[in-house]
């Protein structure tokens, strides 16, 4: 039929190169997520770890605060 403007083959070039910033964007953003999400999981690990060991230093503190107190009763 017509053959296609140069206006119409510019502005398909200009999608397709919208196209493949938005998909490369997204991407991006994805892995941006998930090593933020690793970040976050890895702290609250840490954060669970040493509260678990303040708290089994805690109790072997009391336990043998009262095992002095039992012995000298």
């Amino acid at each position: 039929m017509f053959p296609p403007a140069p206006e119409s083959t510019a502005l398909a070039q200009l999608h397709d190169q919208a196209k493949r910033e938005a998909q490369r964007l997204r991407r991006e953003a994805i892995d941006d997520f998930w090593r933020c999400a690793d970040a976050v999981w890895q702290r609250s690990q840490d954060l669970a770890q040493r509260s678990a060991s303040r708290l089994q230093a805690r109790l072997a503190r009391r336990n043998h605060a009262s095992t002095i107190t039992a012995t000298k009763v």
